[in-house]
């Protein structure tokens, strides 16, 4: 009788053991090397004739060329000098700006499951598809598994993989009992389990302290939750201001998911610094407490496709959200691009450039929506947003001026970040320069 007590329980341990191996290798190794060191490429690259965008404020500077010098930019402007030697990314009138960022994107759907030992020629054409197709060098992923997001991360930087840069809040905080319906109705139980519901003060301070700790660059809350069908549960504003002031501390940014009047108001007194979408029960946002927002320097981040995309076809639902984004910006607020893709399934761009333009945004509001208020607001505007000498060479290449059309931003021919080039959508040869 001893002998199979002993054999059961030794076989309990070993699948005890095997368990713990299995969660191991799958959720912590690979989280290792959370923020891996930029690698910049080596040698040099030109573009030449093209219209280039030096920044949203500059006149274009036509029949121009940039020289690219181990990663950075060397030189910009009409008639400069290129090297023996040096790699030409083909261009015939393109039109070339900073490279975009895209403020507002999720790494969960399944096809990021397991991203550590997916094939690399997988996840490319996974990469491709939803950022560098459209043009984004820089992204924000404002809530996803870390084991995901940190391995593309560090695949990307390390050159194995062709991605943009990633930013990630890594698992966002709810209200207590706060999981967004229709996040509650299509994740498992387990998961659910793990999702952060910090219900006091010190709780979220914890949470947020091991988010970074686990390599989160920014923090992500709801500060209003669609916990129903026309019903959003606010967090507690105590919850809300010790998640705030804890990741200030660290130097971190934090993004609210507002909802309506009572998230904005969450967002806004505990020092939340970016709306991730616009309120979309846009009920008692008036003039008064947007311009309240403004001076606060909070930012905005639209994400107008999503919802027509996910919540109602109807044209009219929208209106008042284009109303509530037009006054925003008439009254001086920053405007950041984003769509939330990875939540939305759809990732063309085309829609939140023609939305965009509903809202009475011009084509320089939306580059700078694109290029300079994402980088002023991350703080890197030193190393990134414009077209300017000893920034990183980290470049969006369209086929057509947005100037004379916004669905232009996404006619996107090619891609450069580090000084590397990341796509082509015109796959001619790259000839070094006589």
């Amino acid at each position: 009788m001893r002998r199979w007590v002993v054999r059961l329980l030794s076989a309990v341990v070993v699948l005890l053991a095997l368990f713990c191996a299995f969660v191991w290798v799958m959720e912590f190794y690979p989280r290792r090397v959370a923020h891996p060191p930029l690698r910049l490429a080596e040698g040099t690259l030109a573009i030449e004739h093209a219209r280039i965008y030096i920044s949203p404020s500059d006149p274009p500077i036509d029949d121009g060329s940039i020289l690219i010098r181990n990663g950075l930019i060397a030189a910009v402007g009409k008639q400069i000098e290129i090297p023996a030697g040096t790699t030409q990314l083909p261009c015939n009138g393109c039109v070339v700006t900073a490279g975009f960022w895209n403020a507002h994107v999720h790494f969960t759907e399944p096809r990021w499951s397991g991203a550590e030992f997916k094939s690399a020629a997988t996840l490319n054409a996974q990469l491709a598809d939803m950022f560098l197709s459209r043009g984004f060098t820089t992204v924000v992923d404002l809530g996803s598994n870390p084991a995901d997001t940190l391995a593309i991360r560090r695949r990307v930087e390390s050159a194995e993989l062709n991605g943009p840069f990633i930013y990630t809040a890594g698992p966002p905080l709810y209200p207590p009992h706060g999981i967004p319906f229709y996040l509650h109705d299509t994740t498992p139980t387990w998961i659910r389990a793990l999702m952060l519901q910090p219900a006091t003060p010190a709780a979220a301070q914890n949470d947020v302290r091991r988010n970074i700790a686990a390599g989160s660059d920014v923090i992500k809350l709801f500060t209003g939750s669609w916990v129903a069908h026309g019903r959003v549960l606010p967090m507690p504003l105590a919850v809300a201001k010790a998640a705030v002031e804890t990741a200030h501390l660290n130097g971190k940014l934090v993004f609210a998911h507002p909802s309506n009047l009572a998230g904005v108001r969450v967002a806004m007194e505990s020092g939340v610094d970016v709306l991730a979408h616009a309120a979309d029960d846009t009920q008692g946002i008036g003039q008064g407490l947007l311009a309240t927002i403004v001076h606060n320097n909070m930012a905005m981040i639209p994400t107008l496709k999503m919802f027509t995309t996910t919540v109602t076809p109807d044209p009219h639902y929208m209106d008042p959200i284009y109303a509530e984004v037009r006054e925003f910006h008439d009254l001086g607020g920053t405007l950041i691009f984003g769509t939330d893709v990875g939540y939305m399934t759809d990732y063309s761009t085309e829609g939140e450039f023609e939305a965009l333009g509903k809202c009475g945004l011009t084509a320089t509001d939306v580059l700078a929506m694109l290029t300079t208020n994402p980088a002023a607001k991350l703080g890197v505007s030193a190393q990134k947003g414009t077209v300017t000498l000893g920034k990183l060479a980290d470049l969006t290449v369209l086929d057509a001026d947005p100037a004379s059309d916004l669905a232009n931003f996404s006619r996107v021919d090619a891609v450069v970040r580090s000084g590397r080039v990341i796509l082509q959508s015109i796959r001619l040869p790259r000839l070094p320069h006589p």
